[in-house]
């Protein structure tokens, strides 16, 4: 079992010299990685300061040494594909490989769609997601891409340099719940990041990729575990269930500095 720190670039984590305290103590702790939320606005009752996801990820990466890093996760639909291509080539560049790419249909609460005049529909992210995904995929190999799509266009680029990851960055889809469409969708790829899901949605999950894929050979699945530091927590029988690889431990948006520290610096052993 790898295991991950997950929290956002938020409140008092939207310092860039907190978040990058944050990273070289899990660097140097033991943990696999640290994974950051991807938002562009959130319920101000909740927090009012944000950071941008891909500049934390380029301070993280330029301060550690071998963590994997990555947004968790990326909703491709409201995000510009070219922009996107090029932050992540750079970020797995400048991380020496070690980016995971994490992407999702992401969500509207707060409005963080509506009020930017993104895509609400939840079945037209999924299939704008379904075209992105391949074209990452196919910009990362190098080839001049030409698409004329729904959702996207690409017309005869080829992107250089390549990802230093071979054949190309890893993907992890996120799912929800009972929910199997993205569970289908991650089985194409290298990982299921599944949220929101007892044990038993768990395990018809698993069952699912395994069916798809043939096996879960060389394929990982995340789940969020509780917060070391958190006695009230509960849901551990989840990181029980067999073919889970990955204990993601995810703090609160509003998460205050002193105690990301502390669990960076306590390492995975007091997260086990």
């Amino acid at each position: 079992m790898r295991h991950a720190l997950s929290v956002a670039p938020f409140a008092e984590l939207a310092d860039p010299q907190a978040m990058i305290e944050v990273a070289r103590s899990a660097d140097d702790a033991g943990w696999d990685a640290l994974y950051l939320w991807d938002h562009v606005h959130r319920d101000p009752a909740e927090v009012t300061e944000l950071a941008d996801v891909w500049t934390m990820l380029a301070a993280v990466a330029t301060t550690t040494e071998r963590i994997r890093l990555g947004p968790m996760v990326t909703p491709l639909s409201r995000r510009r594909l070219s922009v996107l291509i090029r932050q992540t080539v750079t970020l797995d560049h400048l991380s020496g490989g070690r980016l995971t790419m994490g992407i999702g249909l992401g969500v509207d609460r707060a409005g963080e769609l509506t009020r930017f005049g993104e895509v609400v529909d939840a079945r037209t992210r999924a299939d704008i997601l379904d075209e992105s995904v391949d074209l990452l995929i196919e910009a990362w190999a190098g080839e001049t891409v030409t698409h004329r799509g729904e959702h996207r266009l690409i017309d005869g680029i080829a992107f250089r340099p390549r990802p230093i990851q071979r054949p190309g960055i890893p993907i992890w889809c996120a799912a929800r719940g009972s929910a199997l469409r993205p569970v289908r969708r991650a089985a194409r790829f290298q990982g299921l990041f599944l949220i929101e899901a007892d044990a038993e949605q768990l395990g018809r999950a698993i069952e699912e990729v395994a069916s798809a894929r043939g096996s879960l050979d060389g394929f990982d699945v995340a789940v969020v575990a509780p917060a070391p530091d958190d006695p009230q927590s509960h849901g551990t029988s989840v990181l029980e269930v067999p073919g889970v690889t990955w204990a993601v431990h995810m703090y609160p948006p509003d998460v205050a500095f002193d105690r990301a520290l502390a669990a960076a610096k306590a390492g995975p052993r007091a997260a086990s």
